[in-house]
């Protein structure tokens, strides 16, 4: 009862007196069931040589009972996935618990359904949506030993794990494994410090590995095994960059001609497409057509978002809100607040307007609410009930489409700017798992990137797919400044 109680804030009193009226009636429940254990033999996958090799030295790893960090580094699509579940498979087989950390919880859904076809159970799973009573079983049930595997977000690195025999770190370049709030880490490293402690060995998995852990493994510091090929005969998608200087879209429109007719030869195969745009909302940012008086938030300056569906003006970075106003704040000229610059929403009106019908998906942190959510939007892609995509971030994870053959960047320049020094690495990290949605199953892939500067060194990157080129130019650009990974930014926030 004592559940009930909270959960409708009372008193034992009051429960006690619903149920002597017989308005109530207690029945004992049975014990929760304890977590089911997975079985290693259950259903090996078929892997290919350079694969099965993957796998021996992952294997061998685990066997040693040792710390150790390996990175696991491959294309998008070359079965990453597939080879460090054979991690965890030597892991159950000596008796101990394996960690699997995840950047996005959102992520969990397809990951656990592979999981299962694999071990013939699901995961125990560890996250913020988790209620009080599972969160509760769920420690205890990791302290005692009888979780075997659990997948979580971050937050997982802090159960009291009884036999840790394996971490393995997914998506390992991700920014979302960084805490930013209360006391701040970063997931990555403090994985490898609880495997250090646990005398297991940590494993790193990415197609585009960070320049941190790049440099350790050039050091010496951690291993690495490499997968230079897609998985059953799939192969990369081509990527080409289209110059909007030369090839631009109509006035007032930001998809060009040349994008918008490989979509409807996409559409016209039945095949699918995606529109990627990392900014939310209908437009970046609102101004006065009048006085020029840009929207700003009264808490930290920034530009307020304005997203239409909801007639509201937000911030992205404190979260403050207010409606649209009618008329400008600043010179009071009504109906002269017009939004510059697109946003998914914006892009999506007019995706609608130009491929009527086509049917539409968008997937943004705000039309995806939660792990449900996100799971059914996932599970519409999978079962082709949907023929464009169009979506933030969110959908550049490691998810599998394999009807996906088309993607288009909208505005591939949007994270060269600002004062990052890590800015041209993350755009092409985000650019490249983008593309590697595409062409995943056998039919070839295509990717465009819509630039005003395609002879950028990202764009260059990601069109001639030379990862590991980008990356070295990006090392000799940091070393002589001591910039991180080669020396520490400390940053004083007055």
């Amino acid at each position: 009862g004592a559940d009930l109680q909270r959960a409708a804030d009372v008193g034992a009193s009051v429960l006690r007196g619903l149920e002597q009226s017989g308005a109530l009636r207690m029945v004992p429940m049975d014990a929760a069931p304890p977590f089911p254990t997975p079985d290693p033999d259950h259903h090996p996958p078929r892997l290919s040589g350079d694969q099965d090799d993957a796998a021996a030295a992952l294997r061998a790893c685990v066997a040693e009972r040792q710390f150790s960090v390996t990175l696991l580094e491959g294309v998008t699509g070359s079965g990453k996935t597939e080879i460090y579940l054979e991690a965890v498979a030597a892991c159950l087989a000596q008796g101990q618990q394996a960690l699997v950390l995840l950047p996005e919880i959102a992520l969990s859904a397809q990951w656990t359904a592979r999981f299962e076809r694999r071990f013939g159970v699901a995961p125990a799973v560890w996250h913020s949506d988790l209620t009080p009573r599972l969160r509760r079983q769920t420690w205890r049930a990791v302290r005692d030993g009888q979780v075997r595997v659990l997948v979580g977000a971050r937050s997982a690195l802090f159960l009291p794990f009884e036999t840790l025999g394996v971490i393995i770190v997914d998506e390992e370049h991700e920014t979302a494994f960084k805490q930013e709030d209360g006391v701040t880490y970063h997931a990555r490293d403090m994985a490898i410090v609880r495997a250090r402690l646990a005398q297991a060995p940590a494993i790193l998995v990415s197609a585009t590995p960070s320049l941190e852990t790049l440099t350790n493994v050039e050091t010496g510091r951690y291993g690495r095994i490499a997968l230079g090929a897609r998985h059953g005969g799939a192969t990369m998608p081509d990527v080409e960059a289209i110059d909007m200087r030369a090839d631009p879209p109509e006035r007032g429109l930001f998809l060009s001609p040349r994008l918008v007719e490989a979509m409807r030869a996409t559409f016209a195969r039945e095949e699918q497409a995606m529109l990627f745009l990392n900014r939310r909302g209908y437009a970046p940012l609102t101004l006065c057509r009048t006085c020029g008086h840009r929207m700003e938030c009264p808490n930290c300056s920034a530009w307020l978002v304005e997203h239409r569906a909801r007639r509201i003006l937000t911030c992205h970075h404190c979260g403050y809100v207010e409606p649209i106003p009618d008329a400008c704040p600043s010179c009071q000229t009504s109906g002269s607040l017009t939004p510059i610059g697109p946003g998914v929403e914006r892009i999506t009106e007019e995706a609608r307007a130009t491929f009527p019908d086509a049917r539409l998906l968008v997937m943004t942190s705000d039309t995806l609410t939660s792990p449900t959510a996100t799971a059914a939007a996932v599970a519409q892609i999978a079962d082709r009930t949907v023929d464009l995509v169009i979506g933030t971030q969110i959908v550049a994870k490691g998810w599998h489409f394999p009807h996906l053959t088309l993607a288009g960047i909208v505005d591939a320049d949007l994270g060269l700017g600002g004062g990052d020094l890590r800015a041209a690495e993350r755009s092409v990290q985000l650019l490249h798992q983008v593309a590697g949605r595409t062409g995943r199953a056998q039919a070839q892939g295509r990717v465009l990137l819509q630039s005003y500067v395609p002879e950028h060194p990202v764009m260059q990157a990601l069109v001639s797919g030379d990862f590991a080129a980008f990356m070295a130019r990006e090392a000799e650009q940091r070393r002589p400044g001591h910039w991180p990974p080669f020396g520490r930014l400390a940053a004083i926030i007055v």
